[in-house]
């Protein structure tokens, strides 16, 4: 290891390395917890530590304040998000998340993440332990979807269907096992696993955990739908002659940030070079032992990634990652991303098979007036064969159909509201959870979009671009889950019915927007979009993005290196 003073942040620790210490590898007292009938929460570092099970406590906000009237608690339950690395699932497994989305959670959806996979919202404490083992019972689990460790890896639901993605598939499910916390807690604690007499060892993660949530994932170009720089680590897939042989290696991208805090930014990913297919979890391991042991534990608002890479330098970091895994990367190879959204309708893949990608506003799949989306997914998982893969953009492809039932699942689809006819521009939106359920919000996200996204169609019509669009994004804070600062139009939450707005983004997701404006409401940035995107009409290039064209015509500065120029 290098002497450099800046590797290691000396200081005192951050609460979150005492609690994680202090838990015997995540067991806490959770069990004890459960048990407590006095309260529908948990307790003391409990509350932190169900997160490395894959939940996260939260309460309906909308009903907090009348509830405290009452000299209530708010209303307890917590939200689990499922591990399924690139998003795939049987229809098996979706019948059983349909039923028990029905029978136990407050809000009877399925929701879609941006993490590719679903979660279920409003689980009362009666209820978490059956839903764990129901989702175990068709081999899902939420084991480290949260918390300081490697999350769901994301791996490219829409490429050109081919037998390059399945090896790439296969790819993101061998790196989510290789980093997974060994520790039998999760089983013991929910699955009622028998606790044996053993030393509990995490040889990667350590007995401390990373210092901070660790996002990774397998992209295959030119479809950027997992968004790279918002993530650790990535491997982007290289072809020859349509076999993956090997992936270049990109560290480093995130986009959370804290208000009012200039040392916290979003920071695209490095491209340290290219490896081969051998060498791929020997690099995984490596890089996450370095950010583990580099990263800053004193301080939580700068112990991601990439201000480890900013702290002790991009070269020093790549070279610490070739010792530990002993391999040496090589010179990146070309690629190209061109766009990220998904490819809605139906396709061909070379087995003969057939994939529909569904558009799934939000990614909320519940039944509404006119648009029964849950029935209909219920309805299709009994009569498919196939898998259905959840995308990083909250939709959902009912994938593998054979020929003879294609048109039944169609006819499925479109009576029930899972084809809908919508504007490029509502494709290309979108917007975390947010409120009531999560406790980070600060403003409105997706029960605004719908809506905001109607206002820009109509900007869009006025000023002659109805068939274009702007890829945009509202996060109810700034903690990233909306993606909104790799948009060309990104909001963030400031407080309720105010904004930060950020401009400047690209189609192809490898820019951050700067800030625009800052706190201001849904009525002062519809007016600013506006005047925008009629110059944009007026002014632009063939075939020239918005987000490119504000750069060009000096609206808003470009964001080049993050941490010099997004504030300046």
């Amino acid at each position: 290891m290098s002497d450099n003073k800046n590797l290691i942040v000396e200081g005192k620790l951050a609460v979150n390395e005492r609690i994680k210490s202090e838990s015997n590898f995540l067991r806490g007292t959770i069990t004890e917890d459960l048990g407590d009938d006095l309260t529908g929460g948990f307790t003391s570092d409990n509350f932190q530590l169900i997160r490395f099970h894959g939940m996260y406590q939260q309460d309906d906000r909308d009903i907090r304040a009348e509830r405290l009237k009452q000299k209530l608690e708010p209303l307890h339950n917590v939200m689990l998000r499922a591990r399924l690395p690139g998003g795939v699932i049987t229809s098996k497994q979706w019948l059983a998340i349909d039923k028990f989305a029905d029978d136990y959670t407050s809000y009877g959806s399925i929701r879609l993440t941006t993490r590719q996979t679903f979660q279920f919202h409003g689980v009362l404490k009666p209820h978490i332990k059956l839903m764990h083992q129901t989702l175990n019972a068709v081999g899902i689990d939420s084991i480290a979807t949260a918390g300081d460790v490697n999350r769901n890896v994301l791996c490219t639901s829409n490429p050109e269907v081919s037998h390059f993605h399945q090896e790439a598939y296969q790819w993101a499910i061998k790196i989510s096992e290789h980093l997974l916390p060994k520790t039998r807690a999760y089983a013991e604690v929910w699955l009622d696993g028998e606790k044996v007499e053993t030393t509990d060892e995490e040889p990667i993660l350590g007995s401390n955990y990373l210092p901070r949530k660790f996002k990774t994932t397998v992209v295959i170009p030119p479809q950027n739908d997992v968004d790279v720089h918002a993530n650790d680590l990535n491997f982007v897939a290289i072809e020859d002659n349509g076999k993956l042989i090997g992936f270049n290696v990109l560290v480093g991208g995130g986009l959370a940030m804290t208000h009012g805090d200039h040392s916290t930014f979003p920071r695209k990913a490095d491209n340290f070079g290219f490896i081969g297919l051998d060498d791929t979890l020997a690099i995984a391991e490596a890089v996450v032992k370095t950010q583990r042991d580099w990263g800053n534990r004193v301080n939580r608002k700068n112990a991601k990634t990439k201000y480890t890479l900013e702290r002790v330098g991009v070269d020093t970091f790549k070279a610490e990652v070739e010792k530990r895994a002993g391999v040496k990367f090589a010179d990146a190879k070309p690629f190209e991303f061109t766009g990220r959204g998904d490819r809605y309708g139906w396709v061909e893949g070379v087995d003969g098979l057939h994939h529909l990608t569904c558009f799934i506003e939000n990614g909320r799949i519940l039944d509404y007036p006119g648009k029964t989306l849950k029935s209909g997914c219920k309805a299709i998982a009994e009569i498919h064969p196939g898998e259905f893969r959840m995308t990083a953009n909250q939709n959902l492809v009912i994938a593998g159909v054979p020929a003879e039932l294609k048109e039944q699942i169609q006819a499925l689809a479109q009576a029930n509201g899972l084809m809908p006819q919508v504007s490029l521009q509502r494709k290309d939106s979108m917007a975390c959870v947010s409120l009531p359920t999560c406790p980070l919000a600060m403003a409105e996200a997706e029960r605004y979009l719908p809506d905001a996204v109607t206002e820009i169609e109509g900007l869009l019509a006025k000023h002659g671009l109805a068939d274009e669009s702007i890829i945009y994004r509202i996060t109810g804070c700034p903690n990233g889950c909306g993606r909104a600062m790799l948009a060309e139009v990104g909001l963030v939450g400031k407080g309720p019915g105010k904004y930060n707005l950020h401009l400047g983004g690209n189609r192809a997701g490898t820019r951050i927007p700067k800030m625009y404006k800052e706190n201001i409401t849904d009525t002062e940035i519809m007016t600013i979009l506006d005047e925008l995107i009629g110059q944009w009409a007026a002014g632009r290039e063939v075939n020239e993005g918005f987000g490119d064209f504000v750069i060009r015509s000096g609206v808003i500065a470009e964001v080049v290196d993050s941490a010099k120029d997004f504030y300046a």
